[in-house]
């Protein structure tokens, strides 16, 4: 049996008050954060003007990989970006080339690569681009019936294979910019350069989520490997300093669901308090990561009795990931800072901005929902970002802060309201010094979040993709 919450009448009214927001009005939830969000003129001036330093240097200092060539073409507000992304993301983990053809008649044939032919300035992604085409145009026509069907079927038969291959390798190259390693040890050799170059990395195992108790049982040997193998390389340099583990709680579980809340609640907690246990042991921190809406309160659940048990005491490595785009956001991390506070500890909490956005909308179309638990409006995301922001940097008792975004404007906001200021080194990495107090500085831009799957594989994320900033509790002299 899990361990009884005893829950304090704050943690309680928290709680009530972040179900109550989860299809709350979009317009009356986003007036309540403006306040918290809110910039004086001032500051709004210093922000464009930071943002716009931090992409002319990114512009300047960073040399284009694949993955940005291909951006730069297919947006992603495309169809034809979507495709490439989806496929760049998933290709390297499908596991048999049936799926892997399958997978791309499915993204390729509804893209317009036409459109694309010749417009890149790379030669590279012209040629990728052309075999985009033809294997679209060979796939639409196998499915037609003509009078020309035995061609095409034999020229399909020879050549789309050829042409398929020339795609899902353009493909693999893009997806290797995402991918640190196939397991953790191949993840941790492909670290070390940039470790020695100052990066950190959280490592997280793709699984997203158990299908079976025997999947369950394998993602939880895999995360305690892990956890093991980077704990040993960490060699005691403590929570922040070392690299660490996120940990998907639908990974250890087939059944995460509020349906079945009893049993898995029972059976996922004392896993979940044993990965936390070996990673207190090896003085490392373990991330818990974003799930879907519909599972926040069994992350609750979860969360509030690995904050709050014994055995963990002392230990400051426990983390999660919050998802701006929620209306529940800014309620939760209030609810969070009482959950560190009854556990007599810091948290490390990393904001984001959310990436279920389009599964969520989807959900809730198909459920015949009233509203949506996420927020439908970029501009409203920004806003609930930044108000959570500010109430984390207010609550540095409670929280070691890290800040993600894909968004120049929403780290130099970050940095404006921490009251800090920044710059960029020769490696294109961001680095900053000046103290908050005597006791607390702000850290590099050099967190990344490094993901790894036993026999697959998923993102490595570093500058500029992603701009991870960290609180430090110790002063960290400037690059």
């Amino acid at each position: 049996m899990r361990p009884q919450q005893s829950e304090t009448p704050e943690l309680g009214d928290s709680r009530q008050a972040i179900r109550e927001y989860i299809l709350a009005d979009e317009h009356k939830v986003i007036h309540e954060m403006i306040a918290g969000a809110q910039l004086s003129q001032t500051e709004r001036d210093a922000i464009s003007a930071r943002a716009a330093g931090l992409v002319r240097s990114v512009r300047k200092n960073a040399k284009s990989t694949i993955m940005e060539k291909f951006l730069a073409e297919y947006g992603l507000t495309t169809r034809e970006g979507v495709a490439l992304m989806c496929l760049a993301e998933a290709l390297l983990r499908v596991p048999d080339n049936t799926t892997i053809h399958e997978l791309i008649e499915d993204k390729i044939t509804s893209g317009a690569w036409g459109s694309h032919v010749g417009k890149a300035s790379s030669s590279l992604i012209n040629t990728a681009t052309v075999a985009l085409l033809m294997t679209s145009n060979l796939l639409k026509d196998s499915e037609r019936n003509t009078v020309g069907e035995t061609l095409r079927k034999l020229l399909k038969r020879f050549g789309e294979p050829v042409i398929r291959t020339v795609a899902g390798q353009a493909m693999k190259e893009m997806g290797r910019q995402f991918v640190l390693g196939r397991d953790i040890d191949e993840a941790q050799d492909e670290a070390r350069g940039y470790m020695a170059r100052g990066y950190t990395y959280s490592y997280d195992m793709l699984g997203e989520a158990a299908r079976t108790m025997a999947d369950a049982d394998r993602y939880f040997k895999a995360y305690s490997t892990a956890i093991e193998k980077i704990g040993k390389a960490a060699k005691g340099r403590g929570v922040i300093e070392a690299p660490g583990i996120s940990v998907k709680l639908s990974a250890l579980h087939p059944r995460y669901e509020f349906g079945q809340e009893d049993r898995t609640l029972d059976e996922l907690i004392p896993r979940l308090l044993e990965l936390c246990r070996k990673a207190k042991e090896y003085d490392i921190g373990l991330c818990i990561d974003a799930e879907e809406c519909d599972r926040l309160d069994l992350s609750m659940e979860a969360i509030e009795a690995a904050a709050t048990d014994p055995s963990l005491a002392g230990w400051n490595g426990l983390g999660l990931a919050v998802q701006a785009y929620q209306k529940r956001a800014y309620p939760f991390i209030k609810w969070l800072a009482s959950v560190a506070k009854k556990g007599k500890r810091r948290m490390m909490v990393r904001l984001v901005k959310g990436a279920y956005w389009d599964t969520e909308v989807k959900n809730s179309q198909e459920n015949g929902f009233e509203g949506y638990p996420v927020f439908t409006r970029k501009a409203a995301t920004d806003v609930s970002y930044l108000a959570c922001a500010r109430f984390m940097l207010s609550r540095r008792d409670a929280f070691y802060c890290q800040f993600a975004s894909h968004n120049a404007h929403t780290v130099a906001s970050v940095l404006e309201m921490a009251g800090m200021t920044g710059h960029l080194n020769s490696s294109g990495c961001m680095a900053w010094a000046k103290p908050f107090t005597n006791r607390s500085s702000i850290g590099t831009v050099k967190t990344c979040r490094a993901v790894f799957m036993h026999r697959l594989a998923r993102t490595r994320i570093c500058w500029p993709i992603l701009f991870a900033v960290c609180l430090k509790t110790v002063p960290i002299p400037a690059l």
